[in-house]
């Protein structure tokens, strides 16, 4: 037969969700980041294709 499962403690289910809104916070960081670096041209990670009328 079918049993529940014991509760999950309220310390673990905040812990993981601290990790979860930490990753989500350094991908976030990382992003606007690129997306800083790309707009000044000073991306060197970074390729992406350019319009040939751009580099005229």
């Amino acid at each position: 037969m079918a049993v529940p499962k014991k509760k999950t403690s309220n310390g673990k289910r905040d812990q993981r969700k601290a990790t979860w809104k930490r990753k989500a916070a350094v991908a976030a960081q990382k992003a606007l980041s690129l997306g800083k670096s790309v707009l000044t041209n000073r991306s060197t990670s970074f390729i992406y294709p350019q319009d040939e009328e751009e580099e005229e």
